[in-house]
Formats: C-alpha cells, sequence, structure tokens
C-alpha cells in the first residue's frame, strides 16, 4: 500500500456502513438463538442421518426445522400481539394489480337466516339451543382484495395514484380469460389477510389468465364461527349478484373457483357443503329465496366450477394419526394441548363467554361446517383439486378425497412426498413446489376457463386421479383409492367425537394456534 493510501474509513462516503433497518436487526436477534439448532440440523443431513435427508435438500430441511421451532416459542406472545404481528399489510409493489372492494352489508337478515338453516340442517343429534343461535354473529359488510397479475412493469413499481374502481379497470385490461378464484387465505382463521397471500393471489391470476377475489373475512377469537362462512357465503353473492355501485359485472358460476389454503381450504369446503345443504333443503321446502339488496335470488344456488384446496384443515380436533406422526416431515409442531403454554390473557382472549377453541364454540367443534370430515355428503358437488404433503393434515385430506371420490365428486388428488404444509406457497423455488403450481392451475384452467357447458362435459367422464409425487424426482405413482384413508369414515368418526369429549374434560387452550 502506497504512502497516500488510505485504509477505507466509516467516515469515508464511498465505503460508509448501511444503517441496518429495526425490522431486520430484529429478525437477526429471534434467528441468533436458532443457530445451534440449524447446525444440528444441517450435520444429520450432510451424514444422511436424519430421515428427511433422503427426500430433500439442505436449505430446506433447515428451513423447516427452524420455523418449527418459532411456532412453540417457550413465551407466546398475546392473541392479539400475535395478530398484529402476522396480519401486518407489507405494501403493494411489483406486478400485481390489488383493487379494494367492500361488499355492503345488504338488509335484512335473509343471508344469516340461509346459514343457521344449513347449520341446523347438518347438525346431528340433538339439535342446536337457542341460545347458541342467538349468539352467532349477523351478516356485515365484507371487504376483498381484487387482484391480477400487472405485466410490463420492474419489480419494485407502486400502483399508480388512482382510486380503486381505475385500478380495477386497469386489471381488467391484463384479464384474459373468464376465470375467477374466490379465495380464502390460510391462517388458522385467527392470522393472516388478503395481503399476506397476495403472491399466492398474484400467482394464481397470472397463470390462469384470469383474476382473484381475495376475501377479508372476519376473523376468530374475536369473530367465531360462522362469521367466516358467512363471509364467504356474502362474497359468492356478491360475484354472482354485484351489489349497486360494485366494480364488476355479473359473474357467471361455471367460471368461479373456490380455492384456499389451509384454514382457507376449510373454508372453500365449508362454503361448498353450505350451498349444498341449502340446495338439498329445497327438495323438502320449494320457494326459498335469499333476498339479497333489493332482489330475491331463488334457491338453489348454482354450484361454482370447482374446488381447489391446499393442504386443507379438515378436522377441527386434530384426532388422525398424522397429526403426531408426521411431525418429522411438518414445520406445524405434533399437537400436544396440555403441553403447549397458553397465551397470555388479552382484551380477545380469553373469550365471553368462555370456550377452549378459538375458531368455534366448543358444542360445536364437530359440525360438518367446521370439522369437515363430519359432513354425511357431497354428492352434486364440482370437480376438486386437493393437493398435500407429508403434513400433520395428511390424513384427514386423504380421508375427504376418498369421502369426495365415493360420493360421486371427480376428485384430483395430489400427495407430494416428505413435502410440509403448504409448502407450495412457501418453498417457491423447489421444483416439487412448481409441479404443484402446475397441477393447481392446470386443474381450474381445465374447468373454468372454457366455453360454457365445459365444465359439464368433463364431470360426465368422471375422471379422478390420486397420485404421489416423488421427492426430487417429480415421478407419478398411482395411488389405489381403495388405500387412500388410514381408516374407515365411521372409525373417523368415532375418532372425533371421543377427542371433542377429551378435549373438553382436559382443558387448558386449543392447538388451534398450530395449523398456521
Amino acid at each position: 500500500m502506497s504512502s497516500s493510501a488510505k485504509p477505507p474509513s466509516v467516515y469515508d462516503g464511498s465505503s460508509r456502513p448501511k444503517v441496518v433497518h429495526p425490522s431486520q436487526m430484529r429478525m437477526v436477534l429471534q434467528l441468533l438463538p436458532k443457530i445451534p439448532l440449524a447446525a444440528r440440523v444441517a450435520l444429520l443431513h450432510i451424514l444422511h442421518i436424519s430421515p428427511q435427508s433422503k427426500y430433500l435438500d439442505l436449505t430446506t430441511e433447515v428451513t423447516i426445522a427452524v420455523l418449527r421451532s418459532f411456532l412453540v416459542p417457550s413465551k407466546p406472545m398475546s392473541i392479539t400481539q400475535t395478530q398484529k404481528l402476522v396480519n401486518r399489510d407489507p405494501g403493494i409493489k411489483g406486478r400485481i394489480w390489488v383493487a379494494n372492494y367492500t361488499a355492503p352489508v345488504s338488509p335484512g337478515s335473509s343471508i344469516r337466516d340461509a346459514l343457521i338453516r344449513a347449520i341446523n340442517g347438518l347438525q346431528e343429534g340433538s339439535p342446536l339451543p337457542s341460545e347458541l343461535l342467538d349468539r352467532l354473529p349477523d351478516a356485515g359488510p365484507v371487504e376483498a382484495e381484487w387482484t391480477g397479475y400487472r405485466s410490463g412493469v420492474p419489480g419494485d413499481a407502486k400502483l399508480p395514484p388512482i382510486c380503486e374502481q381505475e385500478k380495477y379497470n386497469e386489471m381488467m385490461k391484463e384479464v384474459k380469460t373468464p376465470i375467477t378464484v374466490l379465495y380464502c387465505h390460510g391462517g388458522a382463521y385467527y392470522l393472516m389477510d388478503p395481503c399476506t397471500h397476495r403472491p399466492a393471489t398474484k400467482k394464481l391470476a397470472k397463470e390462469t389468465g384470469g383474476r382473484c377475489y381475495s376475501v377479508r373475512y372476519r376473523l376468530a377469537p374475536q369473530h367465531p364461527f360462522p362469521a367466516a362462512v358467512m363471509d364467504a357465503l356474502t362474497s359468492y353473492l356478491t360475484l354472482l349478484h354485484p351489489p349497486p355501485g360494485a366494480f364488476h359485472s355479473p359473474v357467471k358460476p361455471e367460471h368461479i373457483i373456490f380455492a384456499g389454503d389451509s384454514a382457507g381450504g376449510n373454508l372453500a369446503l365449508a362454503l361448498l357443503q353450505t350451498i349444498l345443504e341449502l340446495n338439498r333443503q329445497v327438495g323438502s321446502n320449494p320457494g326459498q329465496t335469499i333476498h339479497w339488496h333489493g332482489v330475491d335470488i331463488p334457491l338453489p344456488l348454482p354450484l361454482p366450477a370447482g374446488i381447489q384446496v391446499t393442504s386443507p384443515w379438515l378436522d377441527m380436533t386434530h384426532s388422525s394419526p398424522s397429526c403426531h406422526g408426521n411431525a418429522a416431515y411438518d414445520y406445524l409442531p405434533a399437537l400436544n394441548p396440555q403441553d403447549r403454554p397458553s397465551p397470555p390473557p388479552c382484551p380477545v382472549w380469553p373469550a365471553s363467554p368462555p370456550r377452549k377453541n378459538l375458531y368455534v364454540a366448543d358444542e360445536l367443534a364437530a359440525h360438518p361446517l367446521v370439522t369437515l370430515l363430519m359432513s354425511r355428503s357431497w354428492a352434486g358437488a364440482p370437480p376438486v383439486y386437493m393437493s398435500t404433503g407429508w403434513e400433520l393434515l395428511a390424513d384427514e385430506d386423504k380421508l375427504l378425497a376418498a369421502k369426495l371420490h365415493g360420493d360421486g365428486v371427480r376428485v384430483v388428488f395430489e400427495e407430494y412426498e416428505a413435502m410440509p404444509h403448504c409448502f407450495a406457497l412457501i418453498f417457491k423455488d423447489l421444483e416439487e413446489s412448481k409441479r404443484c403450481w402446475r397441477g393447481m392451475t392446470d386443474f381450474i384452467k381445465e374447468v373454468a376457463a372454457g366455453a360454457e357447458g365445459q365444465r359439464g362435459r368433463k364431470e360426465e367422464k368422471g375422471e379422478s386421479s390420486f397420485t404421489t409425487v416423488k421427492a426430487r424426482t417429480l415421478e407419478e405413482v398411482p395411488i389405489e383409492v381403495g388405500k387412500l384413508a388410514a381408516y374407515e369414515e365411521g372409525v373417523m368418526r368415532e375418532r372425533i367425537l371421543n377427542q371433542v369429549k377429551k378435549r373438553v374434560e382436559v382443558g387448558g387452550f386449543d392447538e388451534t394456534v398450530a395449523k398456521l
């Protein structure tokens, strides 16, 4: 080094250290205690000792382990603190259109009355007590994000400073197909938001050439069941019969897909089962209608073109063996409610009146619109695509796929070897995730994008498929439908009812929080 040369100075403009954002520093501080865990998992993977090393790359296995550790904190935050942290809007930028719309509440109680009819119609055993029905929420305005793909802009582009209606109009200029995905986000019914799922809805819109209507349904514990189902039903009616001042024209049901991940998959299927039940009741009580913004909509309601669900949460009681047996492959922690520390009290939890489940009154935990595995019939449902991994929810997903097929519903079921919960939404660069996205979007385009009547022709073929997609190689291995479910429907129902009874007796905080 010459005598005139100087070492870089922190005060030298060319080498001044960058200012670390507080959120980045918090993340670093949170990750530091995880270094020993990450090192141990990495060593076991490199030595091919861990069971996951046969299927996963090093980065994925370490990430799953670290994610799992974050979901079982020794000192959990309160429910409201967790909601504030997780539901924070990251902002809108890049190749995406988002137009916010709020569907106004329809005067009267017709939607609530219809949902109560469905709840009562599906209830088994003793009728629901009147005091419980009286506590059920009213319908209200429902927000949603119209989401579409935005081409020809850089990855950090902001939305133009125009009104929401104009944003919608600009989005529609880039929509290439009539597909509309009514999307229900995951998050255990108490976390997340359309804003957290914009990467997923943007990708759905891009790959299908359509648009997403991502519902900001009411969250528990502030708004327990059936508030979310009511908001989903309101959103479907909004698409079919736009309220005054809506951005969109009426959407034909044959172009609509109900979609969702995790708890959102539960909600998409609960919406479907609600419509099926209301339509079944028409046979014994014809002439029923739903009053909607001055118009009486006759029942039966039309069904959507199809359902697309990812790792759907179908058993509120966590009674399936995979909820423990698949823990090694999932970032969701094994479910042991009595061992999990309860979150500290906050204004919304514990609830009043008291209950153990964040999402639903204890008396309704096994109701068919809550635990979808308890539904007696899916006959008449449109085609269903379902993907799952080697995850805690694997057994319940397989059980429903088998049930749907047995009820005459066309099912496209894909099991991804060694993959965790909702892997395609989280590990987007994995080849398994790319294959899963192709499966999802190919199904949507097949059942919803074509000319009128295409859905009917596809359904008439009755082409169900059940496939295991192998890790790394993506080899597709057919599954015999008779070997899909871990146990018979009667055994499953008994397990669920026993688990409901056990949870009430044991007490403590119900681990709905683990279902992200």
